[in-house]
């Protein structure tokens, strides 16, 4: 076979596997002979030779013998400059030090994030336990684990706790943990420098991948595509993958619904919003740790739990509440009493007051009766939804400064008259049916916990 018939059968696979296949797998195969029935070919990488044999062999022989040239099977043999710096190491868990080959494609893990110092209750004990298996390695029993909910409930601080704790149990262990952001600027760098197979080989000869903040790559079609092929390599090796984002993979609008079909495949756990009892958990296990820092500081009875009852928003907020209030003590001199916290934070006590949110109110109107928050707020008309949906529009109108447009919006674009009429019917209800005012009682008793 020449030079010149291999061209011919190039132009053929690229009508028959696309441009973009045919850009990154078919192009850079660099035809050398063909010897009794084997057609051999410089591969760039030992990774892109045995995905170009896995997937691609058989399409390449069939073209071939169209074409004339009898093939039994294809060998391809590494040929490649000598390995840039970029692809000399995979992941580490400390950025690379001057003199290092390589540069750390891993971010860098926080080594206060531990499952030592994650504070547990009933809104995250499965999040936790979850991660807990993951972290301890060995037979994939759920992958990947999907762990979602709102800001400052601590999805990050179980993701760094997974790597710490993999690469404690076993150092040699390439994990890579990026945000989706990371992902995706490294993906269009490597595009740009033309090194895409450098990125290929990396991600997809890593141990466990884990990427924060999924939903950034939503919109992003060409990201969303080399996501999903990683994450299918990953997958078919049988490597862990551990993925966090703010919301389900079902609720993430401009997601692909191969990626949402592939993220719901594994175990999809949410973190849900802080009860007391766990903000107070995490408040005195925070408190101690000042205590030793600023020795002598005197903390009144009360100021933790009112902490906990007032500040509700997320936990990064109550941690930096109590920061504050530890140092503010500490420069003037004082005693940390109530007076004196209600003092220094009143403006995160001024937010708090207006801490409900409609994404809260329709989570816990979905979750009390059992129904799917994408229904919620899709077209369904049936009652047992259109209920439940009618009773989260009521208590945005009541429980949040919204405009009945804005609702509207967040209701799945619904008109205000829509909204107007729901409230309405559930005020009506309220008079007649005392379950239903129950049920509101203990909904608003929830949020405003």
């Amino acid at each position: 076979m020449t030079e010149e018939s291999w061209g011919q059968v190039r132009d053929e696979l690229l009508k028959a596997v696309g441009r973009s296949n045919y850009t990154t797998w078919i192009e850079p195969l660099q035809f050398t002979e063909l010897t009794e029935g084997v057609a051999r070919f410089n591969a760039p990488t030992g990774f892109f030779a045995t995905w170009v044999e896995r997937n691609f062999a058989d399409l390449i022989r069939q073209h071939l013998a169209r074409n004339g040239e009898a093939v039994d099977r294809l060998e391809f043999t590494v040929h490649q400059p000598a390995p840039r710096p970029t692809s000399a190491t995979v992941a580490r868990r400390a950025p690379a030090r001057s003199g290092d080959e390589g540069e750390t494609l891993s971010a860098p893990l926080d080594a206060r994030f531990t499952f030592d110092t994650f504070v547990v209750g009933k809104p995250n004990e499965l999040a936790h336990a979850a991660a807990r298996r993951v972290a301890e390695g060995g037979p994939v029993s759920f992958n990947p684990l999907f762990l979602y909910g709102g800001v400052g409930l601590g999805k990050t601080h179980l993701m760094h706790a997974i790597a710490n704790e993999m690469q404690s149990r076993k150092s040699n262990l390439r994990v890579l943990y990026l945000s989706a952001e990371q992902f995706m600027y490294r993906f269009v760098q490597a595009l740009r420098e033309r090194q895409i197979m450098d990125f290929k080989e990396m991600f997809r000869s890593v141990d466990v991948l884990m990427v924060d903040d999924v939903q950034f790559i939503a919109g992003k079609d060409s990201t969303q595509e080399e996501f999903f092929h990683t994450f299918n390599a990953l997958v078919d090796q049988n490597k862990q993958i551990v993925i966090s984002a703010d919301r389900a993979p079902g609720e993430i609008k401009d997601l692909e619904d191969r990626i949402k079909s592939r993220l719901q495949c594994g175990l999809v756990v949410d973190l849900h919003p802080t009860d007391y009892e766990l903000r107070l958990g995490i408040l005195q296990q925070k408190a101690e740790f000042y205590r030793q820092q600023y020795s002598g500081l005197v903390l009144a009875d009360g100021v933790v739990e009112f902490l906990a009852h007032r500040i509700t928003t997320n936990v990064r907020v109550l941690e930096g509440a109590l920061t504050r209030l530890f140092a503010f003590a500490s420069l003037v001199g004082r005693e940390i009493t109530l007076d004196l916290a209600q003092d220094c934070l009143a403006d995160i006590l001024r937010v708090s007051d207006r801490k409900v949110t409609i994404e809260e109110i329709q989570r816990k109107v979905a979750e009390h009766y059992n129904v799917r928050l994408s229904d919620m707020i899709g077209p369904k008309r049936v009652r047992t939804i259109a209920r439940p949906r009618q009773i989260a529009m009521y208590l945005a109108k009541q429980l949040t400064p919204r405009s009945l447009p804005e609702i509207g919006r967040r209701f799945g674009g619904r008109d205000h008259t829509t909204i107007m009429h729901g409230v309405r019917r559930i005020e009506e209800l309220m008079a007649q049916d005392s379950q239903m005012a129950e049920d509101l009682q203990l909904l608003r008793r929830l949020l405003e916990s």
